[in-house]
């Protein structure tokens, strides 16, 4: 199947209707580490409700729930000491979506959390970035878990952690044309878990396990510099995981957050931190929902 450029127009559109309530928008959860590591999850929890997501729950340790609750006002906070706590948050029907990852932890205790929300609800989607990526990488078993209902984020060390065979082709010097490109490794990696992947970079490439894939180039006009701060990972995951509460397939969620993502951080230009690209999403959106009308 071809690659296709992220292309707004192809892209299904981003209005809300106009009766519902929140709960028909979404209910998001995003777990966040231990005491002085919230603020990935944060970010990210901020993004969702930014994006659209009816709601928003930020789970965390019982210890975290003081520095959360004096940094959140309208993102709902909640406990979450372990695993069996989060399949009991996942049994709210209203759930359609769970982000970890960003500043988790990398303990057993941590990779059980990634492996109860593997084992949610089918027809809950789960957006896995950072140190979730991190802890499939070690374990083979939860790496079988995953399925189509699930958005992986990996930076370029973190695919070649999670899929170092295919990593390796990739890196290695191409002996006769054509050469295999990060399309071709996004779109394998994809097939080989089951999954969306969102290879990110400069040159986002996007792919599901039954083979579509898109690629956003952050170059020439849409060339994003700005992007590369600390957090604004974490700011995308958030944005792909408000998309999937909202409704949208994990290849949507993705494409569209691609595009947001370096949207936001094009108008707003030099200066840019990762807390300002949720800030913009009004603007942006506003922008794009304005030439539907």
């Amino acid at each position: 199947m071809t690659a296709r450029l992220i292309d707004p127009d192809w892209l299904p559109d981003l209005r809300k209707p106009r009766i519902a309530h929140k709960y028909s928008h979404g209910h998001a959860l995003i777990l966040s580490g231990g005491p002085g590591k919230g603020g990935a999850a944060r970010l990210a929890a901020r993004a969702a409700l930014r994006i659209g997501a009816g709601a928003v729950t930020l789970l965390c340790p019982p210890a975290a729930l003081a520095e959360n609750a004096a940094r959140l006002d309208a993102i709902m906070l909640d406990t979450c000491a372990h695993a069996a706590a989060l399949r009991e948050q996942l049994a709210d029907k209203r759930v359609r979506v769970v982000l970890l990852g960003p500043a988790l932890g990398l303990a057993q205790d941590q990779a059980d959390l990634v492996g109860a929300a593997l084992a949610g609800a089918s027809e809950c989607g789960v957006v896995l970035d950072a140190d979730a990526i991190t802890h499939l990488a070690r374990d083979p078993i939860l790496k079988a878990a995953l399925h189509t209902g699930c958005v992986l984020t990996p930076h370029a060390g973190e695919f070649a952690r999670l899929c170092p065979d295919i990593a390796a082709r990739l890196d290695a010097p191409a002996q006769a044309g054509p050469a295999y490109s990060k399309l071709d490794a996004t779109r394998d990696a994809a097939r080989a878990l089951g999954c969306t992947i969102v290879f990110k970079g400069p040159d986002t490439v996007i792919a599901t396990p039954d083979g579509q894939v898109a690629l956003h180039a952050a170059c020439y006009d849409r060339a994003a510099p700005w992007l590369a701060t600390a957090g604004s990972g974490d700011v995308l995951a958030g944005m792909i995981c408000g998309l999937l509460a909202r409704g949208y397939t994990p290849f949507d969620a993705a494409c569209w957050g691609a595009w947001l993502h370096a949207d936001c951080a094009l108008a707003f230009g030099p200066g840019l931190t990762a807390d300002d690209l949720p800030d913009m999403l009004p603007r942006v959106l506003a922008q794009l929902i304005a030439r539907l009308e």
